[in-house]
């Protein structure tokens, strides 16, 4: 039986075999198999260059004194406005307002995470253990409904409840103790803004958990049950380690948003009264690139908070992986 040779220099009939199958087995040989869905993903790519990559070109404004009088249209005065460095961050690190900014969006973020990442959990595992399909479905959309309300509303539910003349305060009058301004007082306000917070999303965050918990085996609960386990062991031995990386999935992804202590609620909420408690990184930019007019300084802000956001996720993922040998990558 005769063995083909290749000559010095060229590849043999087997190679050229395998390098054509290899080709074709490649990107190009999957996209042409799968066109159809390459096609149907361009909207969603165009979406993304156009409202995400593009504008990204205006984080120079944190390197440059904008003038937006400077050129014909907005792209033109940002192309022509002159470069001043690091000038902005300076500015941002001697602001005498900024180190109490960055306090409150830690201490409110740090509150709601403390405070509100455990009962979505919570709640999950007590739906999970209801056997009545019909109290399950009935108690899951109570529970969904407040996230669906925009904070406007939420804020003017909340304000007939707790406001100066609200029923709370009526009742508090009745039984002989004194009103209590929830909206004004600083020493209450943080306290509001993670209860409503709580009060909004907690019922929606649990359906991540639920969902992690519809793909544990069944045969795990009946070989607990037979060994004579109860319902709480069933729920700490076998539930909540099999949906962990789930857990420590949202935890990771939560500790990279520990700097947006949420925007649009504090916006709606918060009042001058309360600005040395509860003005945060997010409505401090607010003010000073759309009151002030300063989108230079405003979005040096912004970078600074996405960079030590970066950091944060990065940093909290590695010593997952590091000490509890799961992470997100």
């Amino acid at each position: 039986m005769s063995k083909t040779t290749a000559l010095p220099g060229k590849p043999s009939v087997g190679e050229k075999t395998r390098k054509t199958g290899a080709s074709q087995s490649g990107f190009w040989g999957y996209a042409r198999k799968n066109i159809d869905l390459y096609l149907m993903s361009i909207p969603g790519i165009l979406f993304l260059v156009v409202y995400k990559f593009i504008p990204l070109y205006g984080l120079t404004l944190a390197f440059k004194d904008f003038n937006l009088f400077i050129g014909d249209n907005i792209v033109d005065s940002v192309m022509k406005s002159p470069w001043v460095g690091l000038k902005h961050f300076e500015r941002i690190f001697h602001e005498p307002v900024f180190l109490q900014v960055i306090a409150n969006t830690l201490m409110i973020s740090l509150y709601k995470l403390l405070f509100l990442f455990p009962v979505p959990i919570l709640i999950a595992l007590l739906l999970n253990e209801l056997r009545l399909q019909w109290m399950k479905r009935w108690i899951q959309t109570i529970v969904y409904m407040p996230h669906f309300l925009s904070w406007v509303i939420i804020f003017g539910l909340f304000y007939s409840m707790m406001g100066s003349y609200g029923m709370v305060n009526q009742l508090l009058g009745a039984l002989g103790f004194e009103s209590i301004s929830f909206f004004s007082d600083a020493s209450w306000f943080r306290t509001l803004l993670v209860f409503t917070d709580g009060w909004k999303d907690t019922g929606w965050n649990t359906i991540l958990f639920l969902a992690a918990m519809t793909s544990i085996d069944p045969q795990l609960y009946e070989a607990a049950i037979v060994d004579g386990a109860g319902r709480f062991k069933r729920m700490w031995h076998i539930t909540v380690p099999s949906i962990g990386p789930v857990i420590l999935l949202v935890f990771v992804l939560r500790l990279g948003q520990v700097l947006n202590a949420g925007f649009e609620q504090v916006l709606v909420m918060y009042n001058p009264a309360v600005y040395d408690v509860a003005d945060i990184i997010q409505t401090y930019v607010y003010r000073i690139g759309l009151g002030k007019l300063d989108f230079s300084m405003s979005t040096a802000l912004g970078l600074f908070e996405s960079v030590v956001a970066f950091i944060l996720i990065m940093s909290s993922n590695a010593i997952s992986r590091r000490y509890l040998g799961r992470s997100i990558w």
